[in-house]
């Protein structure tokens, strides 16, 4: 099996119409069709089943998906660096993203690397925490930002912030005519929280901020991320506690948000991780910017600065 076959299996799988994938592809249907086949004799099993509108991937058929993805874009990632090489480039940096780390420092941070590197093309990848850690370990991505990151023998981190958390109620709710709020006033409710996959996670972060108090909370839902926790809470479902930034980038008809008034070490931590031996100049400056970003919101923030801890390590 040759690339061109992971090229033809791929623009199939996206179209999942012989007759579309071939026109993408630029080549006639019954040359794209026996290829396909090939691929399923060579592998022997059926990757696609036919029906009537199109076709659909059988469940080895989006295994393969997901490796002939892996290949392709370590390929192209193989081609990219080679070229940097040979024609002196700058280059191009896949970073892993996710949820509410997208919200405020994330893109700060981008702008100003492609400002001091107006030749590097940055490529951001949705990803969660342990997607992040196999793209990394597999060298399909250079970067990823996530919270609460474990300590990992191959793996780096740097720091680029911790975020204090505010609350967030259906703008209804008794306690939404409060300016601030205590954890004891909080613990009372049900909570909704996020995400509710990988550990320690946000979750688990809430609870011990309550813990730590000698408070046991109540969680209601566990959602999968901030915007659908966020619209439960909308709804009446509970309260839920969130990223700082969170409370600039989503306005959500019903919420109120509220800073917590007895909890300064109530803070959640967003970190850049990287394989620790990767030496690529595009990857050490965007950390050279995360630490002189961290040293500019510490110096703007003293109180925060000196309550700085790792979370969830």
């Amino acid at each position: 099996m040759d690339l061109r076959h992971i090229k033809y299996f791929l623009a199939v799988a996206d179209e999942l119409h012989m007759g579309r994938a071939a026109r993408r592809l630029g080549i006639s249907q019954p040359p794209l069709t026996r290829q396909i086949r090939q691929i399923e004799d060579e592998l022997q099993v059926q990757l696609f089943v036919r029906t009537p509108r199109g076709m659909e991937l059988t469940q080895a058929g989006e295994v393969f998906r997901t490796e002939a993805a892996n290949i392709s874009m370590m390929v192209s990632a193989g081609i990219d660096r080679v070229q940097r090489v040979g024609q002196g480039r700058l280059g191009r940096l896949d970073i892993g993203v996710f949820g509410s780390g997208i919200y405020d420092a994330i893109p700060a941070l981008l702008q100003k690397l492609r400002a001091s590197l107006p030749g590097l093309n940055v490529v951001l990848h949705t990803m969660h925490r342990e997607e992040q850690i196999d793209a990394l370990r597999q060298r399909r991505i250079s970067a990823g930002f996530n919270r609460m990151m474990p300590v990992l023998p191959d793996l780096a981190q740097e720091l680029v912030t911790l975020e204090p958390l505010w609350a967030v109620l259906p703008a209804g709710h008794p306690l939404a005519a409060e300016d601030s709020l205590s954890l004891e006033q909080l613990a009372t409710q049900p909570f909704v929280l996020f995400p509710n996959a990988g550990r320690p996670n946000f979750v688990d972060r809430v609870i011990r901020i309550f813990g730590d108090r000698g408070l046991d909370i109540a969680v209601a839902q566990e959602i999968g991320d901030t915007v659908t926790g966020m619209a439960l809470v909308a709804h009446g479902f509970g309260v839920t506690l969130v990223p700082e930034s969170v409370t600039r980038a989503i306005a959500l008809r019903n919420t109120v948000y509220r800073p917590l008034s007895d909890a300064p070490h109530a803070q959640i931590d967003l970190s850049c991780i990287y394989r620790a031996d990767d030496g690529s100049p595009q990857l050490h400056a965007l950390l050279a910017l995360i630490r002189v970003q961290r040293a500019t919101r510490s110096a703007a923030r003293p109180d925060a600065a000196a309550t700085c801890q790792p979370l969830g390590h």
